[in-house]
């Protein structure tokens, strides 16, 4: 049951540009991601910058901008390219949505001569770890006390900042 529920949503799915009139949408998924996420503004801002791509995934059965279940943030330098931000809406969560983002994007930046992707997650975030190791990334490096910790103010209560893991991927 679970592999054809999962079929079906991801036949549903399908992954474009974002434009301007999503931002409000995918800083609403940002803001069910993250403890400190980041604006409409934040995100049109950086999806304006040099070398960056904004794509969502987008569920064709759900109308409007609520059909929009995830969205990736990614900028290339060079021959290089980062996943700034990736966000998956949390009733769409290990559905494929971000395997199907980090796809696209992979596609998008071979097509474009990109030979390494890099990104950050927390080292708490076993979900995502587990998925990027999935699709070919591994760690190489770690910053230290790089994240507070979730639903924390880290001056505040002094709660111990979590290490980002630094993961890359092969793209040649």
């Amino acid at each position: 049951m679970r592999l054809a529920s999962l079929f079906r949503r991801n036949k549903e799915n399908f992954v474009a540009s974002a434009l301007e009139d999503d931002m409000a949408r995918l800083a609403e998924i940002h803001r069910e991601s993250f403890s400190r996420p980041w604006s409409a503004g934040d995100l049109s801002k950086l999806g304006r910058t040099k070398g960056a791509a904004i794509w969502i995934s987008r569920n064709t059965a759900i109308s409007g901008p609520k059909g929009i279940e995830g969205f990736v943030l990614v900028r290339q330098a060079g021959d290089e390219a980062e996943i700034i931000t990736i966000a998956t809406a949390r009733r769409a969560r290990r559905s494929g949505v971000g395997r199907a983002l980090i796809g696209h994007a992979i596609r998008e930046l071979r097509r474009d001569g990109i030979s390494r992707l890099f990104l950050e997650v927390s080292e708490a975030n076993r979900p995502a770890i587990t998925l990027y190791r999935k699709l070919g990334f591994s760690q190489v490096g770690r910053r230290e006390a790089y994240y507070s910790q979730p639903g924390s103010d880290t001056e505040m209560q002094n709660a111990t900042p979590l290490a980002a893991l630094v993961m890359e991927r092969d793209l040649g």
